[in-house]
């Protein structure tokens, strides 16, 4: 099974950054950070037409989360600059016997 090494983070912003949303990239996975960033270029070509901000960032993966929920999450500092990660979240989900979640329990 091969290893995602970087993963491409597009946003799309309204001017005054008070609406951004997830872009599709043309390739999101990459083997290597070095091959994301070389990508970078290519899959913003076309995007300034539809939106006036973009934001692009690489994020390594580290293999060892292969098999673990992994979540991407990114927000938009008030300076402008992207802030993403990709990890593991803290946040368990309990079920009871039937399978329904009955609430969040935060792991120690």
């Amino acid at each position: 099974m091969e290893h995602i090494a970087a993963v491409l983070l597009i946003i799309g912003c309204s001017d005054d950054l008070s609406q951004c949303r997830e872009l599709p990239a043309p390739v999101a996975l990459y083997e290597t950070a070095q091959e994301c960033e070389t990508g970078l270029p290519v899959s913003l070509r076309g995007r300034a037409n539809e939106y006036p901000q973009l934001f692009a960032q690489c994020l390594v993966v580290d293999p060892a989360l292969e098999e673990e929920d992994v979540v991407l999450s990114w927000g938009i500092r008030n300076d402008g600059m992207l802030v993403a990660s990709v990890g593991v979240p803290d946040v368990m989900v309990a079920t009871n016997s039937s399978g329904t979640a009955v609430g969040n329990l935060r792991q120690e």
